[in-house]
């Protein structure tokens, strides 16, 4: 067993944010998807909302989810094309202590296999505040689940054992 297998199952804390003027918890698909792969693979969400496109919104809500103690990952849906109304990466990187660049790198790759070129306009990204993981997917339901089944779960044990030394 490699080392990155020794952190493989870990229980995590999860934070579920939608940013999204139009989207609410009746309609937010993207977030019931994330909710449930996320509780599939045996971790909890124990925070989940709706902000819209606000810079501020957005900011604040994500540092009172870094406040619960127990929350070890936040992951955002929403916001990461390159519209004038998409502000996440930017409200979230101010944020963050460490980018993790492969994220977005892998992600657009694997994107770039489902649905060509238009991927490359993903800014999805993800890093770390205070040892706590945040991940920022695309809004589309393919964009959750390619980025929550390929690259946050199978490895998010050894992430946060690396986000934490």
């Amino acid at each position: 067993m490699s080392e990155h297998d020794l952190h493989r199952y870990v229980r995590a804390g999860f934070a579920v944010l939608t940013i999204s003027d139009t989207r609410n918890k009746k309609t937010d698909e993207s977030g019931k998807i994330a909710k449930e792969l996320v509780s599939k693979k045996g971790h909890q969400v124990l925070a989940y909302k709706i902000v819209r496109n606000d810079k501020s919104l957005i900011q604040t809500t994500v540092k009172e989810m870094l406040q619960n103690p127990e929350i070890n990952v936040i992951v955002t849906i929403g916001g990461t094309g390159i519209s004038k109304r998409d502000l996440t990466v930017e409200s979230i990187s101010e944020l963050l202590d460490k980018k993790i660049e492969g994220f977005g790198e892998l992600f657009r790759n694997l994107s770039y296999q489902e649905i060509g070129e238009a991927a490359m306009i993903s800014r999805a990204t993800a890093g770390t505040i205070s040892g706590k993981l945040v991940f920022c997917l695309p809004g589309s339901k393919n964009a959750v689940g390619l980025a929550l089944n390929k690259l946050i779960l199978p490895g998010l044990g050894h992430i946060i054992k690396e986000a934490n030394r």
